[in-house]
Order: structure tokens, then C-alpha cells, then sequence
């Protein structure tokens, strides 16, 4: 499978949230729209078929994420 570059998931990611925002402001049907072509492009660039794994993968595959999450492991 062919991954996008870190910096142009990391742009998706900004322009996806930027966009939830906007649209639970003011909901209008444009800002709805470009919200469902960056959700499409985030799970074509991650190989996933639902928004919120897209947009895990894509978190995942930024510079500095871990590759486990050992947050419920004690010191």
C-alpha cells in the first residue's frame, strides 16, 4: 500500500478539524461538503473506510507518534 507523506496527512488532519469546527458553528451545507471530501481523501490517503480511523492512521503516521500506546502501563 502506497502512504501518503507525514506532511500532507498532518494538512488533512488541520483542514478536517478546522472544518468540524466551522460546521458545528454555523452547519452550513458548503463547509459540510468540503468536511466530506477531506474525510474521503484522510481515508483514501490511510487505507480505511470510516473517518475517525482514517483519522487514527493518519495521527499514527505523523513524525513523534508511538508505535504502541503504553499509556495504561505503570512506571
Amino acid at each position: 500500500m502506497l502512504m501518503a507523506h507525514p506532511a500532507v496527512l498532518a494538512n488533512l488532519i488541520e483542514q478536517y478539524e478546522t472544518l468540524r469546527i466551522l460546521h458545528a458553528e454555523d452547519g452550513s451545507p458548503e463547509v459540510r461538503r468540503r468536511m466530506d471530501d477531506v474525510a474521503y481523501t484522510l481515508c483514501v490517503a490511510t487505507g480505511t473506510r470510516d473517518t475517525d480511523a482514517a483519522l487514527i492512521a493518519a495521527r499514527h503516521q505523523l513524525p513523534g507518534a508511538r508505535p504502541q500506546d503504553d499509556s495504561l502501563l505503570t512506571a
